[in-house]
C-alpha cells in the first residue's frame, strides 16, 4: 500500500475509534513498520509483537507446544493461538496474527510451498482465517502479505464497524 492508502486506513480506524495490534512471525515487524508510515498511526497502533521463533510464540502468546508439534510453526492452528494470545496481551479492538513460509527451511512441502502464509484476524468477538500463497523472494512475499493484510483490515472495518 502507498503511504496515502495507509493513511486512509489509519483515518478509517481512528474515525471508528478502533485500535489494532499485530503478532508477527514471517513479517518480522513489517506490518508495524509499514503502518507507522501513515499519518495518525500513533492513534490506532497499539503495538506489535515479533515472535519469529517457536519459543517466542510460546512464551509471549501462549502457543501450545503440542500445537507446534502437531501442525508446525507455520500453520493456521498456530496463527489462531497467536491471535488469541495477542488479544489477551494487548487488548486491541482488532488483533492480527501471521505466520508462514517466506523462504525455504521451514515446514514447506507440496501442500504448503514456500510463499504459503496464514493470517488470523480477531475483532468484535469474531475471527477470520486466511491462507494465501504468494510468489517471489522473501522480501516480496512479506510485502505482498503486508499489503494483503492491510486490505483485509480495510474491508473488515468498512463491513463490520458501521457505527
Amino acid at each position: 500500500m502507498t503511504q496515502t492508502e495507509l493513511t486512509e486506513l489509519t483515518m478509517l480506524l481512528k474515525d471508528k475509534g478502533l485500535t489494532v495490534a499485530f503478532a508477527e512471525s514471517c513479517t518480522a515487524g513489517m506490518l508495524a513498520s509499514e503502518l507507522v508510515k501513515a499519518k495518525g498511526s500513533s492513534d490506532v497502533l497499539m503495538g506489535s509483537l515479533v515472535v519469529y521463533q517457536p519459543e517466542a510464540k510460546k512464551k509471549l502468546l501462549g502457543v501450545k507446544q503440542e500445537t507446534l508439534d502437531l501442525y508446525t510453526a507455520e500453520s493456521q492452528q498456530v496463527t489462531n493461538e497467536m491471535v488469541m494470545g495477542l488479544k489477551k496481551a494487548l487488548a486491541a479492538d482488532i488483533s492480527v496474527a501471521t505466520t508462514g513460509l517466506a523462504g525455504p527451511g521451514g515446514s514447506e512441502n507440496s501442500e504448503k510451498p514456500v510463499g504459503t502464509m496464514f493470517v488470523s484476524i480477531l475483532y468484535d468477538g469474531k475471527a477470520e482465517e486466511f491462507r494465501e500463497v504468494f510468489k517471489g523472494n522473501s522480501l516480496s512475499i512479506r510485502k505482498q502479505l503486508s499489503d494483503y493484510i492491510f486490505e483485509k483490515l480495510k474491508g473488515i472495518v468498512e463491513e463490520h464497524y458501521d457505527r
